[in-house]
């Protein structure tokens, strides 16, 4: 990968990123109520004058396009903000949460990646048979299982099947590998199975497109074993597709957990980016959505550079 392509990717999703914070910003303020609303409650004590006082006070009597010019401002001297409810700098709050998500995610992706590949080879090579059939009618009820009503399930079989197992109460990694471990599996292998499904039908798609090379009848006249033919010839020219759908999904994975953390009360990115929603803190929310999106980038630039090592005629220019 070239430093000339790096930095040209770079400089385009600047504007991109932006983009998606202001509209969020936009969006966020055109929602009832504001932060001073949600401190106040339904019991409110405070006078005109002292309501006015917060407003000045968190910047929020200024019109929305000067509030974003000052957080625009603020970001580009590395002023990242702090939460209007907690006082806390948003970066801490960041560096708190992150572990937690991007846990998640890579463990998701290892269990989407373990089953929804072989099965995808395995619908391949047994094309228009039984076992392709199942494959694919199990591809579809993943795809259209939502992941609560799945994790629900889970809950209920590994509560009721094994009594001493943690499903709640999250540690973290270095305080208790083991305990941390347990916590995780039912949330990443929830995320798994709804995520297998798209890799298996894409991995069973590339395959199909593959095995039909000329290259590959080559190979066979050439007496290369069906094992190694698989494994050595097509998986590796199939991989292309699949890498570039995982790593969407990594990006979906790291942007929208929001159920899944919530539901098995896992302190991450999408549980704070909700209680920043409900609890109206600006700050964090926008600095939540820049985080998020630059990650995207990242990973779309990491996938590129995959792409080169997978295939040497893949060229960035």
């Amino acid at each position: 990968m070239s430093f000339a392509y790096l930095l040209r990717r770079i400089l385009t999703s600047i504007p991109t990123v932006l983009f998606v914070v202001f509209v969020v910003f936009i969006a966020i303020h055109l929602v009832p109520g504001d932060v001073v609303d949600m401190m106040l409650g339904t019991q409110n004590y405070l006078t005109e004058e002292q309501i006015d006082q917060l407003y000045k006070q968190y910047g929020l009597d200024k019109p929305l396009i000067v509030q974003f010019g000052v957080w625009l401002k603020n970001l580009f001297t590395l002023n990242f903000g702090t939460s209007l409810r907690t006082g806390r700098r948003v970066i801490d709050l960041i560096f708190d949460r992150f572990p937690v998500t991007l846990e998640l995610s890579v463990l998701s992706m290892f269990f989407a990646t373990v089953i929804g590949i072989p099965l995808g080879i395995v619908a391949a090579i047994k094309k228009n048979s039984f076992v392709d059939g199942l494959v694919r009618v199990i591809g579809l009820i993943g795809l259209s299982s939502p992941s609560f009503w799945v994790g629900a399930i889970l809950i209920v079989i590994f509560s009721g099947t094994f009594k001493g197992f943690n499903i709640f109460g999250y540690v973290h990694l270095r305080e208790d590998f083991l305990r941390n471990l347990q916590v995780m599996f039912l949330p990443s292998l929830t995320l798994g199975l709804m995520l297998s499904a798209q890799i298996m039908r894409m991995t069973r798609s590339s395959m199909l497109d593959v095995l039909q090379q000329e290259y590959i009848r080559t190979a066979k006249a050439k007496g290369v074993s069906y094992s190694q033919l698989i494994a050595k010839h097509a998986l590796k020219n199939a991989l292309i597709p699949i890498i570039t759908l995982s790593g969407i999904q990594l990006g979906y994975l790291l942007a929208g957990t929001i159920v899944i953390e919530n539901m098995f009360a896992l302190p991450g990115l999408g549980r704070l980016l909700l209680q920043a929603v409900n609890e109206r803190d600006y700050p964090v929310i926008q600095f939540v959505v820049m985080f998020i999106a630059m990650l995207i980038v990242v990973l779309n630039i990491l996938i590129d550079f995959v792409y080169t090592l997978i295939d040497p005629r893949v060229e960035l220019r």
